[in-house]
C-alpha cells in the first residue's frame, strides 16, 4: 500500500506498557470513584442506552441534570451534552455561523472543526497559528470588501499536538473590538488548568459572544462533550443542528458518570498539583536532550521524517513505553513527532526512565 511505503499507514493496537499516550490526565478513567458512580447509577435504574434521539424519547433526567450541573460549574448560561468532542465541534461550526458571516480559524485547529467547516454556510479562512494580529487583519480585509455579517474566530486553548497555549485574552479583546464570536476548544485544558479545573477559558464562560467546547473523555475520564453557550444558541443547536437532531442521544449512564466526574474535578487540586510536579520533572529531564519543554501535560518531541518517527516510537514501545508517533495529515508535512502525554498514570521515576531511553534513540 502507498501509505505503508511512505510510513503513514495507521493500525489500531491495544494499550500496553507505561502510559505516555492517553488523555487521561488525572487518572480518572479507570478510577474506583467512576466505577462506583456507574454502579450506583445502575442500581438506581439509570439506563445504559437512551433508545432514541433527544427530541424523541432519548432525552432523560440524567442528560438534563448533567447539563444543569455543568452550566453551574463552568459559569455558563447553558450547556448541551453530545456524544463526543468531534461531534460537538462539527455541530457548532456547521450550524451557528450563517450565510454572510466569516469563519476564521487557527491553522492548527482540530480536524473536527474542519469537518464542521466543510458543511458550514459561511466561508472559511485560516490565520497563522496563535497570531491574533493576523486574525484581526483578516477581519479588516473582509469588512473592507463589504463583509457585514459576524466573524467567528475558532481556536484551541491548548493545542493537542504542540502543547502550546493560545493568547486567549487577546482573542477575547479582538472579538470585543470586531463584534466577533469566539468558538473556543478547551478540550485539553479542562480538568487540569484554571480555577477548579474549569479550563483556560474559564473567565469567559457566560459571555454572550463565547461558545466553548468541553470534552468529557480527557481529564474527566469518561466520554462525550459539553457545549457551553448562551441559551439562545443552545436552543438554535437543538432546533437546527442536524447531527444533534438526527443522532441517538448519548448514554444516560455516561451522563450520570460525567456528573460525578465534574464533582471530583472541582475538588482535585491535589491531583492537579501532583501532575504539575510531573510536568516540571519532565521538563528538567528532557531539556538536556535538546527537547524544548512545553510546560504543559502535552510534550511533543519533534522528529521530522515519518518513517524515523515511527521507528523510534516502536523502539520505545518495545522498551515498555506506550508512546505513539504522530504523522501527517494529523500534523503538517515534515513535522512528524512523538507525542508524550503526561498523566497521573505515571510518576517521576517513569519519566526519568523514558528520558534515558530517548537519549539512546534520538
Amino acid at each position: 500500500m502507498r501509505l505503508e511505503k511512505v510510513g503513514r499507514q495507521r493500525a489500531m493496537t491495544l494499550a500496553s506498557g507505561c502510559d505516555f499516550s492517553s488523555n487521561d490526565y488525572l487518572a480518572l478513567a479507570g478510577s474506583a470513584a467512576l466505577r462506583s458512580a456507574a454502579m450506583d447509577a445502575l442500581a438506581r435504574g439509570v439506563s445504559p442506552g437512551s433508545g432514541g434521539s433527544r427530541l424523541l424519547r432519548g432525552n432523560c433526567a440524567e442528560h438534563l441534570g448533567l447539563e444543569t450541573d455543568a452550566a453551574r460549574f463552568f459559569g455558563s448560561e447553558s450547556a448541551l451534552f453530545v456524544g463526543s468532542g468531534f461531534a460537538a465541534n462539527s455541530l457548532v461550526v456547521s450550524t451557528l455561523p450563517q450565510r454572510g458571516d466569516l469563519i476564521l480559524h487557527d491553522e492548527l485547529i482540530h480536524a473536527s472543526v474542519h469537518e464542521g467547516m466543510r458543511m458550514a454556510r459561511a466561508p472559511c479562512q485560516k490565520f497563522a497559528h496563535n497570531d491574533v494580529d493576523a486574525a484581526a487583519d483578516a477581519i479588516a480585509r473582509w469588512r473592507a470588501k463589504g463583509g457585514c455579517g459576524t466573524p467567528w474566530i475558532a481556536f484551541e486553548t491548548l493545542y493537542s499536538m504542540d502543547g502550546n497555549v493560545a493568547p486567549v485574552d487577546d482573542f477575547a479583546a479582538l472579538a470585543e473590538r470586531a463584534g466577533a464570536m469566539l468558538l473556543i476548544d478547551d478540550a485539553h485544558a479542562v480538568g487540569v488548568c484554571g480555577p477548579e479545573g474549569r479550563g483556560l477559558a474559564a473567565h469567559l464562560h457566560g459571555c454572550e459572544n463565547v461558545v466553548t467546547l468541553v470534552t468529557c473523555g480527557k481529564a474527566l475520564g469518561c466520554e462525550g462533550a459539553l457545549i457551553l453557550a448562551p441559551s439562545v444558541l443552545r436552543d438554535f443547536l437543538v432546533n437546527r443542528g442536524r447531527s444533534f437532531i438526527f443522532s441517538t442521544a448519548p448514554s444516560p449512564l455516561i451522563a450520570a458518570i460525567v456528573r460525578e466526574s465534574l464533582s471530583i474535578v472541582a475538588n482535585a487540586d491535589e491531583r492537579r498539583q501532583r501532575l504539575r510536579l510531573i510536568i516540571e520533572h519532565a521538563g528538567e529531564r528532557l531539556a538536556p536532550l535538546g527537547i524544548t519543554p512545553s510546560g504543559m501535560h502535552i510534550q511533543p518531541v519533534p522528529i521530522g521524517e515519518d518513517s524515523r518517527t515511527m521507528r523510534i516510537a516502536e523502539a520505545l514501545q518495545a522498551r515498555g513505553f506506550d508512546i505513539r508517533g504522530i504523522r501527517p495529515p494529523t500534523v503538517p508535512a515534515g513535522t512528524a513527532r512523538l507525542r508524550i502525554s503526561l498523566t497521573l498514570n505515571i510518576d517521576e521515576a517513569a519519566v526519568s526512565e523514558l528520558a534515558t531511553a530517548l537519549e539512546d534513540l534520538l
